[in-house]
């Protein structure tokens, strides 16, 4: 037997396992690989190590101990030597992973590609310190050799200077498999997961089936889980608060901005609405409420009530201080209000005169008392105009006496001409 030995699994699924002495044991069903056994945060690389051998012997299905197998190749005929017919622990069957039938023309996460590929094959290689698996196959040439026809098919086009194109993902770079058909612990997916932006990781949960898609998503923490969902089309949200218990879709809807919610609602019986809604924190249920009873073409139901507020008397080196501490996304720092200490509207301050301002000045010295508003009641058909004539970038919302409700930001308006949702983040409003 050579030092190493390259196969795929398509050309091991049937291959005989016999005895030292040449006497047939049985035939390969499956290959048998271990999962980690612990997170998967700080570290690099797994490759998974072939612990045993599925096959069938005088009727019954045994997973044998591949320490007492090794594999010798004649061409491309393979056989697995056994000294041992040794049986693994049950225990270790089911925490491990059966290749055949858990991977193969399963769906998987590409997290460089940062797509849904299907596997065609598996790669795996054999050396003196074990069997592994190395990389899935996704390309044609995998399709082609577990239907038989690779090497002809290759014969005929080299004949052409041409080659079937090949492609792999290392298993470093695989994840999210089909959980729907086995049990694995998400521990090592999630940590990989987490590192996709969420519009990426939206894209690729919205091409899942409905079992995987839920899996995956329960398997992301509340904050990232919140930033997802904002991402997904609303037919995609719906399906996935739907899958959710009540507990978790109310904790996951908390970390998301009030507007959202609402909108999401939208798409959700009313009963399963006020569910929710009871289960959510108080806060946060009643500023969803409160949306929810703006008509759809008011300017209320646009707006988001996240916003930026500070006093006149704070000076701007203290706010510069708070923005740096609070981080706010970019759509809710174009506008800074200042309210007087009832919330009502009194002036704006832009980022730009903070940066330039010395440290020492008060707001209120730096501040623009002539403040373009809407009310919350107005219609949403007033705003176009309004943005395009003073050339803002959002718009604050008040009552009819003035105290702030929310903004409207200029992103919010134009999607709403198209028909899209929009997705904003929550930051806090300080007083």
């Amino acid at each position: 037997m050579t030092s190493q030995i390259t196969f795929y699994l398509s050309q091991v699924i049937g291959s005989k396992i016999q005895h030292l002495n040449g006497k047939r044991i049985g035939k390969v069903l499956d290959i048998i690989v271990d999962t980690p056994k612990y997170d998967f945060s700080h570290e690099d690389s797994f490759r998974p190590n072939v612990i045993g051998v599925k096959t069938k012997i005088d009727g019954e299905i045994l997973f044998l101990n591949f320490v007492h197998i090794k594999i010798s190749a004649n061409k491309r005929n393979f056989t697995f030597n056994c000294s041992q017919v040794d049986q693994l622990n049950e225990s270790i069957v089911n925490e491990s992973l059966p290749l055949a039938k858990n991977i193969l023309d399963r769906q998987i996460v590409d997290i460089n590609g940062r797509k849904l590929v299907r596997v065609n094959d598996v790669r795996l290689v054999s050396i003196a310190s074990g069997t592994y698996a190395l990389a899935v196959d996704i390309g044609t040439e995998g399709l082609l050799r577990r239907l038989g026809v690779a090497r002809p098919v290759n014969s005929v086009i080299n004949l052409f200077n041409l080659s079937l194109p090949t492609q792999y993902i290392l298993w470093d770079d695989v994840e999210a498999l089909d959980h729907s058909n086995f049990n694995i612990k998400l521990s090592q997916t999630s940590s990989k997961l987490n590192r996709l932006h969420p519009s990426d990781l939206a894209d690729i949960i919205e091409d899942m089936g409905t079992v995987s898609r839920t899996k995956i998503f329960e398997s992301l923490d509340e904050e990232k889980a919140a930033d997802v969902l904002e991402e997904l089309e609303p037919y995609a949200q719906a399906l996935i608060i739907e899958s959710l218990s009540i507990g978790k879709a109310a904790d996951v809807l908390e970390k998301m901005p009030a507007d959202e919610v609402a909108d999401l609602f939208d798409e959700l019986e009313d009963d399963k609405v006020e569910l929710l809604l009871n289960e959510m924190e108080q806060e946060a249920s009643d500023d969803v409420r409160e949306l929810l009873e703006y008509e759809e073409n008011e300017v209320g139901s646009l707006m988001t009530t996240d916003y930026l507020s500070f006093r006149k008397t704070m000076t701007v080196e203290d706010t510069l201080i708070e923005l740096r501490k609070q981080k706010p996304e970019a759509d809710v720092i174009y506008s800074l209000f200042i309210t007087d200490i009832e919330e009502r509207l009194i002036a704006t301050v832009s980022l730009r005169d903070l940066v330039v301002s010395s440290p020492e000045l008060t707001l209120a010295q730096i501040m623009h008392k002539n403040v373009i508003s809407v009310m919350d009641e107005d219609k949403i058909d007033s705003l176009g105009s309004i943005i395009s004539k003073y050339d803002l970038l959002a718009i604050p919302v008040t009552d009819a006496q003035k105290v702030m409700k929310g903004m409207v930001v200029i992103d919010d308006i134009v999607e709403d001409l198209m028909d899209k949702g929009k997705t904003k983040k929550r930051v806090k409003v300080w007083r």
